[in-house]
């Protein structure tokens, strides 16, 4: 039996799983899993890489680079030109992330499904009582990244992004055994909440990435600042930022989860399944008309 096989046996254990990535000190493993994801020293790069394949099964052929300074210059790795196709249907809003597709559905009295049978409210997990009147009756997307994946997100679609809100939180994991133990899980995590208007149509897509234990900090492209566990937030920054659909917004420091919503009106594909993977530019949300 390798190494990885024993690991991904002890992590399919519940209880273990939820123990080993939940009950430690998950903010200031956090913060000492970023500063050392950046150190550049060579023997640390190779071992803290080598750690990191036993945990996850990463696909570096698309990269763009084949050789990585530090871990985190790995994790957050730019694609080769052309190794994702964006659909170019104007009517189409694509999926900003590569990830395995979690709940989705109608946004009901407000709330949404963090997972079977734990709701979550928009109000707690905006913080924008406006915002939440733009989604009653929408439509919401998760999408979880795994370790392994691409962690740079993209432009849904044509648009303009004209808020940014920052919610300092805490670093609970994110995956499903999680998911279904904890309450309103990204409603405690570290979260940005990014307000899109869609150019020419004006609907307004929100995109929330949600930070968990090892992945916090998130960068975005148009922002000249890093969020981050130690940003206080909620905090609220303007934006006049435009960008075309699949222009790379920013980045997960190592990846987590990224929910989407949609107004009334704008509908999620059909071919959307709980559980498969889906990749940055394909067909997420259809508009109307």
């Amino acid at each position: 039996m390798t190494p990885r096989s024993v690991i991904a046996r002890l992590t399919q254990q519940e209880d273990l799983n939820f123990l080993l990535t939940n009950r430690l000190p998950r903010r200031y493993l956090t913060l000492f899993t970023g500063w050392l994801s950046r150190l550049e020293q060579p023997l640390v790069r190779d071992f803290c890489i080598a750690i990191w394949r036993l945990f996850s099964d990463p696909d570096l052929s698309d990269a763009r680079a084949t050789h990585f300074k530090s871990l985190h210059e790995c994790f957050t790795r730019a694609l080769k030109d052309g190794a994702r196709r964006v659909d170019p249907d104007p009517a189409v809003v694509v999926s900003p992330c590569d990830a395995i597709i979690g709940a989705m559905g109608q946004v009901t009295a407000g709330s949404v499904l963090q997972a079977k049978g734990f709701p979550y409210t928009l109000k707690d997990l905006l913080a924008d009582d406006e915002l939440v009147r733009s989604y009653l009756n929408g439509s919401y997307v998760t999408l979880r990244l795994s370790s392994g994946m691409y962690h740079r997100f993209h432009a849904p679609h044509d648009c303009r992004v004209e808020q940014v809100t920052y919610i300092s939180g805490d670093t609970w994991n994110v995956n499903p055994i999680a998911l279904k133990r904890i309450e309103k899980l990204f409603c405690k995590n570290e979260r940005a909440v990014i307000r899109c208007r869609l150019v020419p149509a004006g609907q307004l897509i929100t995109l929330v990435p949600v930070a968990a234990i090892l992945v916090a900090s998130v960068r975005l492209h148009f922002l000249d600042v890093l969020l981050h566990l130690r940003y206080r937030g909620p905090n609220t920054m303007a934006c006049d930022a435009r960008l075309h659909k699949g222009e790379e917004m920013g980045w997960f420091q190592h990846g987590s989860t990224m929910i989407v919503f949609a107004p009334e009106g704008v509908a999620l594909c059909e071919r959307l399944r709980q559980g498969s993977v889906i990749r940055m530019g394909e067909p997420l949300f259809r508009l109307p008309g």
